[in-house]
């Protein structure tokens, strides 16, 4: 990365690498939220039907969602202009 006339210059490189950081931030972000929904809507069809495995389960994809919400939130924060350029 190099700062060319007041701009940031990133390389091929360094865009392809911080464009497959926030698709897999997206992916996971993505299948957090399709566990809760599965989870919240049909507990009956998670393998193990105890009450605290369901707990335990919907803690374990919530944290997964706050994780990749964080990841992308930090992605944004720093390198918006080669993100989200046209989006």
């Amino acid at each position: 990365m190099a700062l060319r006339g007041g701009k940031m210059s990133y390389s091929s490189y360094t865009s392809d690498a911080l464009n497959a950081l926030r698709n897999k931030a997206e992916t996971e972000q993505c299948q957090a939220l399709a566990s809760l929904k599965i989870m919240l809507s049909h507990p009956a069809g998670i393998g193990d039907h105890s009450t605290t495995d369901l707990h335990d389960n919907l803690n374990e994809a919530l944290s997964q969602l706050a994780d990749a919400d964080d990841r992308l939130e930090t992605l944004k924060k720093y390198h918006k202009e080669l993100l989200y350029q046209g989006k």
